[in-house]
């Protein structure tokens, strides 16, 4: 199935070449999101010109529109558009096995022993997360909470999750979002088209993988609770925070958290040492799911458990960005998706304001010494610019000599 953009001035590339670009691009793609997304821009629009600025900008749209790791989307999407269904898995795969590996191997040493780490490097991880997790909320109420009425939607969306701490206090505060949003903004003229309709058999198979997706998202909770089997529990969690989060990235936090801490999965300090970990490796932040499917304490665990874990929060990914594909055109004219989304928007920042707020914070500062710690860690992410990948281990390495 092909998107419906223009074509591509260069030749299309096989789906060997495409993993082959992706699979660069994942070993060296530091800086999250919207560093990513800045590297396919480079890559693909400027330098071998698969599409050109307004086809890549209108991708990026359909990307943060959709749930899930946006900046992963798009490189399936770029894959698909050069190489149909072999190149979107070639593109996911390239950009991803590099951290999902790196992930899955200290998820599994973490695993084998706690004298496999030294000791405080733990502590100093989850007191890295603290300052991650803080700049990403700093970040976004910037760009999506602007105005007292988007403020409020923040806040009422932290104090619902705080109060209602699980998956279920979650969706809720994004429906009753998406909803004021709609009500609030909804009445504003539909923009005009950019790109040509897709095909009627684009729109077609389009409609069949956003159909698989929603039957997943429906099915599997059920299998999960006839046949209760250690890796089927754990598809079905991981699918849907894949499935519900928006805004990707760091918004992941708050829903797997929900997910695997509160049912003793896996344990907090664990979950937050991945956390940190997952900042300092290049690609996407969703490979947090390989460390935490290979410390799961749920029948599964091991290399088995991080497979099954990566695979399921990533397949909603896949099936959404090549399903509304073809729709985008269409949906992203209406004023009232946009409104709603506007209301989504700001309430993913509440979301994670309160998980900074509960695990976050309080797994990780227990002595005047943390705190300390945590705004160093802040201030050079923020104001001195150094990337993530540097600080986390930096802040590991303070943690043990806080410790020893």
């Amino acid at each position: 199935m092909a998107p419906a953009l223009p074509p591509a001035a260069a030749a299309r590339a096989t789906a060997w070449q495409v993993l082959g670009i992706f699979l660069r691009l994942g070993l060296t793609s530091f800086g999250g999101p919207v560093a990513h997304l800045g590297y396919f821009r480079a890559e693909f629009v400027v330098r071998r010109r698969w599409l050109d600025e307004a086809a890549y900008a209108d991708l990026v749209a359909l990307c943060q529109f959709l749930p899930g790791p946006a900046s992963s989307q798009v490189g399936m999407a770029l894959g698909l558009r050069q190489a149909g269904a072999a190149g979107a898995l070639a593109a996911w795969l390239g950009f991803t096995l590099p951290s999902a590996l790196a992930m899955a191997l200290l998820g599994l040493g973490l695993a084998a022993g706690a004298g496999w780490w030294p000791p405080g490097v733990l502590h100093g991880l989850k007191v890295a997360a603290v300052a991650v997790v803080a700049q990403a909320v700093w970040g976004m109420a910037r760009s999506l909470c602007r105005g007292p009425v988007r403020l409020a939607l923040m806040a009422l969306a932290c104090a619902l999750a705080l109060g209602w701490p699980s998956v279920a206090g979650q969706m809720g505060a994004l429906l009753l979002a998406a909803a004021a949003g709609l009500a609030l903004w909804g009445r504003g003229a539909d923009a005009p088209p950019a790109l040509e309709p897709a095909p009627g058999g684009h729109r077609a198979a389009g409609a069949l993988l956003l159909g698989a997706f929603a039957v997943l998202l429906v099915a599997l909770p059920l299998a999960a609770h006839a046949w209760p089997q250690g890796w089927l529990v754990l598809a079905d969690a991981f699918y849907r925070a894949g499935a519900l989060v928006f805004g990707g990235g760091h918004v992941v936090l708050p829903l797997l958290q929900a997910e695997v801490v509160a049912t003793g999965w896996v344990g907090e300090d664990d979950f937050l040492a991945g956390y940190g970990l997952a900042q300092a490796v290049p690609g996407p932040l969703f490979t947090l799911a390989a460390f935490l499917g290979a410390v799961a304490r749920h029948g599964a665990g091991g290399w088995w458990g991080a497979v099954v874990c990566l695979v399921a929060i990533f397949l909603p990914a896949f099936l959404l960005v090549a399903g509304a594909l073809p729709w985008w055109e269409r949906w992203r004219r209406l004023a009232r998706v946009r409104a709603a989304l506007s209301g989504v928007n700001a309430a993913v920042v509440g979301l994670l304001l309160a998980a900074l707020f509960g695990p976050v914070w309080g797994s990780a500062i227990h002595a005047p010494a943390d705190g300390l710690l945590a705004l160093l860690a802040l201030a050079a992410l923020a104001w001195l610019r150094v990337p993530p990948w540097l600080v986390v281990p930096l802040c590991g390495l303070a943690g043990w000599w806080l410790v020893g």
